[in-house]
């Protein structure tokens, strides 16, 4: 028997002109939904120069958090403390629900007529890894997958479970060097392993905490007017 395909994620869609030919996939942070970006979003719009674009901003399940006493929120997926050394242990299968309902929001978008290489996959903090991890798995070339305050989650299998067609393919990071919810050091790590497995990384780091500012929007647009021409 083939097994169900997960249920659609609820989302909020914001386009830029009709009939979009491209698809951002804006993946929130924990605690968060997809309402978070949408006013940087309008924000970011007028400066990109690209056609018609769909956003759309998935609200993620509400699930115990380990790291929070099993405080309910809405979460991509559980995690905890894996060491003293800053080290993250993922719960593994909530992990790759989201990965699946990710790639099942990338089908709809292709059986609607945009093509995976016009779909780029974002996320802020626990959003961006999530973006990491389905987008480096995912088994069509996408035309980008972009990592704000995040870090690569699951590091141990990517040599495994990465996907050749998406080894070119732009990888966008960006940290701030004050960031204390998810530490420098984390995305540094997650920075060394992209570069040595042969990724495309486009590095930026601001003096910021865990938040966005001007200036990594003005790059944000730079890139995807690139990737997204």
């Amino acid at each position: 028997m083939t097994p169900a395909s997960p249920a659609l994620l609820p989302s909020v869609e914001l386009k830029t002109g009709s009939a979009p030919a491209h698809t951002v996939i804006w993946l929130h942070g924990l605690g968060a939904d997809g309402n978070d970006f949408v006013p940087i979003v309008k924000q970011l719009v007028p400066t990109l120069n690209i056609p018609p674009v769909r956003f759309l901003f998935p609200h993620a399940p509400i699930r115990p958090m380990s790291i929070n006493r099993g405080m309910m929120m809405r979460a991509w997926y559980d995690y905890d403390l894996l060491d003293p050394n800053l080290g993250l242990r993922e719960n593994v299968p909530s992990l790759i629900a989201s990965q699946q309902a990710i790639e099942a929001l990338i089908a709809r978008e292709v059986e609607g007529g945009v093509s995976p290489q016009c779909i780029v996959l974002a996320g802020f903090s626990q959003g961006g890894a999530l973006a990491l991890h389905a987008g480096l798995r995912y088994p069509e070339k996408l035309a980008g997958i972009m990592a704000l305050s995040a870090y690569l989650p699951a590091p141990a299998t990517l040599h495994a479970e990465g996907s050749r067609e998406n080894l070119a393919t732009s990888v966008f990071m960006a940290h701030g060097i004050n960031d204390h919810v998810v530490p420098m050091i984390l995305a540094e790590t997650s920075r060394r392993q992209l570069i040595e497995s042969g990724y495309p990384l486009e590095w930026h780091e601001y003096r910021m905490a865990h938040s966005v500012c001007d200036e990594e929007l003005a790059d944000i647009s730079a890139w995807l007017n690139k990737v997204l021409q």
